[in-house]
């Protein structure tokens, strides 16, 4: 079993990455990075970015399609962990979590920890 992880070039997807290596490592096993972006991250800087991890880890290139919930979701049959990234919202935007995050959170088959990037600094 897996810890899976619907990573994008951002922030929210940089944290999402961290806090999944670390559950990888605590619970020692592997980690599924699902490319969920709205375009690919480049090779280099995924790379760049797993090489810094000390878990072993495997990477689920961009569907033809392009949904990302479906592509997570189908990524954690079998996971025992899914991360995801949400990012901050204003206060009306807090009634709505985003669409991805919604369908995994209830369609994702094991349980979801979903993580913010640290606040920007005031």
């Amino acid at each position: 079993m897996a810890v899976v992880v619907g990573y994008a070039g951002n922030d929210e997807g940089r944290a999402a990455l961290a806090r999944a290596a670390a559950e990888a490592s605590l619970r020692g096993t592997s980690l599924l990075v699902v490319d969920t972006g709205r375009e690919p991250t480049p090779a280099a800087e995924l790379a760049a970015a797993l090489d810094a991890l000390d878990v072993e880890h495997e990477v689920v290139p961009p569907g033809p399609v392009r949904d990302a919930a479906e592509e997570v979701i189908a990524a954690a049959a079998g996971a025992e962990l899914v991360v995801i990234g949400l990012r901050r919202r204003s206060s009306v935007g807090k009634l709505i979590l985003g669409a991805n995050a919604t369908r995994i959170l209830l369609e994702s088959p094991c349980p979801v920890i979903t993580v913010k990037p640290p606040a920007p600094a005031r």
